[in-house]
């Protein structure tokens, strides 16, 4: 499900694609001042922008917020209309960006993280609570999903735009000897709030290797993503989705805490799944991969048109997997 080969590097790189989509300047304006007003009631929690460091505005004075209606209420009611308005704005990107619908949004993040185990079925020998959990759904509540992105091969702009207008969450897990030709590119992509995870350095089938090929490989990557990024990943997951005992071992030796799997995978043109019932859950983690036109007759945008069909339709909203991992 998960298969790329080193030496296709070459072959598969992607090149990067610019303008794919035409912009529409109206769909773009009231966008952008959706976000605007959403901004400055954001900027009504603070001080007042012309305000010095340190000093306090009481209500009544020039300059000072309106003192709340009633109490926290007035907190409350603040936030959801900037909800209401971050709302309006991705409805204004879905119509921009040709989804079929609005993303739904997602709830806050849980006050404490969900207690995470390895899936039944999914244990290596001499499994215990001190090795990292391998799962492929979060045990939540919340009808929320988690969008990944494997690899790093194709490395497409519009992506980039296209995420953050819509406020979409996705977590990439990256292998080395495809991003170090554009290390910049997901340096760019971390600055929006996507997540840098470890998906070895060379994608090599990891039982097939000795401890030390394993530890080069997961360690390595640990470091190169710590040393290109700034911070040292803690969620891991393996090529192929495969691991032993000794990738558990090594990868919590070098600061894993979760391997997270996948319950479907996403195409630009269908989604498929590890259980027979075509249907999401709460908690589910989705699979796909940065490639394009040259393998999949579709882009990235493309993909996501798809894959926000399904999760729309059924009901779900993209969350951050980090916020619950």
């Amino acid at each position: 499900m998960n298969g790329r080969e080193p030496g296709t590097a070459a072959d598969g790189r992607q090149r990067r694609r610019r303008g794919l989509l035409r912009r529409r300047p109206g769909y773009a304006v009231l966008a952008g001042l959706l976000v605007a007003a959403a901004a400055s009631g954001c900027a009504a929690d603070g001080q007042g922008a012309g305000a010095a460091p340190g000093a306090e505005l009481r209500a009544g004075q020039a300059g000072a917020p309106a003192e709340p209606a009633a109490g926290a209420l007035g907190t409350r009611a603040e936030r959801a209309h900037r909800a209401k308005l971050a709302q309006a704005a991705r409805a204004v990107a879905a119509r921009k960006w040709g989804l079929v619908g609005t993303p739904l949004a997602a709830p806050a993040p849980p006050a404490e993280k969900p207690h995470l185990t390895t899936r039944e079925g999914f244990e290596v020998e001499g499994q215990n609570d001190s090795l990292p959990p391998v799962f492929t759904r979060v045990p939540t509540k919340d009808k929320v999903v988690f969008l990944t992105m494997d690899d790093g091969d194709d490395k497409d702009p519009e992506l980039l735009r296209m995420m953050s207008e819509l406020n979409i969450p996705y977590s990439a897990f990256l292998s080395d000897y495809l991003v170090r030709d554009d290390y910049a590119y997901f340096k760019d992509a971390q600055a929006r709030g996507v997540a840098l995870n470890n998906h070895t350095l060379n994608h090599r089938y990891l039982p097939g290797l000795s401890y030390e090929e394993q530890k080069h490989e997961i360690c390595g990557q640990q470091d190169v993503i710590e040393k290109r990024f700034g911070k040292r990943p803690r969620i891991f997951r393996p090529p192929f989705g495969n691991y032993n005992t000794d990738t558990l071992k090594i990868a919590k030796s070098c600061g894993i805490t979760a391997v997270p799997l996948w319950e479907a995978e996403a195409f630009p043109d269908r989604m498929e799944w590890r259980e027979g019932e075509a249907k999401l859950h709460p908690g589910d983690i989705i699979l796909t991969h940065f490639r394009g036109e040259k393998e999949w007759q579709g882009s990235m945008p493309d993909l996501i048109r798809s894959v926000m069909k399904v999760v729309t339709d059924q009901g779900f909203a993209v969350a951050r997997l980090e916020d619950y991992v």
